[in-house]
């Protein structure tokens, strides 16, 4: 009975419909998207305090209030993201280098001059074999066939240009 008087207006459908909203907006964070589930998700929200409100002048009213309290949020959030305030276990602390055994940050300019099997067709882009390591190369946009001997001409971070070895 207490339970009832506190929930006032509040029925089934309107429960279903805020629980719809909550999982909705669950998944639009976790299911990539274009905002569908958001959107049917706020609108299950704004469907729940119509369906809730008493009258339409109160559901305007708490449906305002709804939105103000999305945007201050929305507010408090850019504001930290713009300060770089964030919870530590909200932003990557660790750098991606290779002491740390990320392999995209090695120097590659030992491979300069190195010779070299194309092990795939390159059209431009393929695989050769240097000295037992494949790597995936590029040509300067000629077609290499398989089995021809390539030499490394340039080195563009982790790109490896080669070229028909004459």
């Amino acid at each position: 009975m207490i339970i009832m008087e506190l929930l006032g207006n509040v029925s089934w459908l309107s429960i279903v419909l805020f629980l719809a909203g909550v999982t909705l907006l669950v998944l639009e964070m976790y299911e990539p998207g274009f905002g569908i589930f958001g959107t049917l998700g706020v609108i299950s929200f704004v469907v729940c305090i119509f369906v809730t409100a008493r009258t339409v002048a109160q559901g305007i009213i708490l449906t305002a209030v709804f939105f103000a309290i999305i945007i201050g949020m929305l507010i408090i959030f850019f504001t930290m993201l713009s300060r770089n305030r964030f919870p530590k276990k909200l932003v990557l602390q660790e750098s991606t280098s290779a002491e740390l055994g990320f392999s995209g940050t090695e120097d590659m300019q030992y491979l300069l001059g190195k010779i070299g099997t194309v092990v795939s067709i390159c059209r431009p882009a393929g695989n050769a074999d240097f000295d037992g390591v494949k790597l995936d190369v590029v040509s300067r946009g000629e077609y290499i066939e398989k089995g021809t001997v390539v030499e490394v001409i340039e080195i563009e971070g982790s790109r490896v240009v080669v070229k028909t070895k004459a």
